[in-house]
């Protein structure tokens, strides 16, 4: 078994504590700490320490193997996605140990999936998307980058997400159906058949 690999996690509110967890229980990295801009206010989370503010986030390039975003604002995401990359920071992809995913999907860089979700065959995951609990993403559907989708959403075979979208919990977005870049669903809307 190889060698854990350090995890640097922006955001330390509740979806952090959620990816600090999934990690632990994962098998590749091990969370040190956060970036948050509640400090100084807010020193530690899940018993890891805030070492201060996204500000600092370049400084932190040669002391971590990798870093993710742990922020459901779907703009805030992809603008600190961008400055990590501009940074030189290489971006984790996360896996919950209890989430399945087909060896035949596309998973791009700064993607979490949590606990219970299920991505099908040949889907494909953009960078900076999140997959919370529960959700499906069916076989040949597309999840545009830094889109998000809520507890318990379902994506039907073939349907996308386009960018930035936001299915909030309970979505369903049915065959042939598409929710639109940057749109926020409400939660258990249905869109298509």
């Amino acid at each position: 078994m190889s060698e854990r690999k350090t995890l640097l996690i922006l955001g330390a509110g509740g979806y952090g504590c959620t990816i600090a967890e999934a990690v632990q229980e994962g098998s590749l990295y091990t969370p040190i700490g956060f970036l948050d801009d509640s400090y100084p206010e807010r020193t530690a989370s899940f018993g890891l320490p805030v070492f201060g503010t996204t500000k600092i986030l370049g400084s932190y390039v040669q002391h971590v193997d990798a870093a993710v975003v742990a922020i459901g604002d779907n703009q805030v995401r992809q603008d600190l996605i961008l400055k990590l990359q501009s940074a030189g920071h290489r971006l984790a992809t996360i896996v919950h140990p209890e989430a399945k995913v087909s060896p035949s999907a596309v998973l791009e860089s700064g993607v979490t999936v949590m606990s219970g979700a299920v991505i099908g065959t040949q889907a494909s995951l953009g960078q900076g998307v999140i997959i919370n609990a529960g959700v499906t993403v069916d076989h040949h559907a597309e999840i545009h980058d830094f889109a998000h989708l809520g507890v318990g959403s379902c994506v039907a075979g073939g349907s996308v997400v386009d960018k930035g979208a936001w299915l909030r919990a309970g979505c369903i977005v049915g065959y042939r159906a598409a929710a639109q870049a940057w749109q926020i669903l409400p939660p258990g809307t249905v869109l298509g058949e």
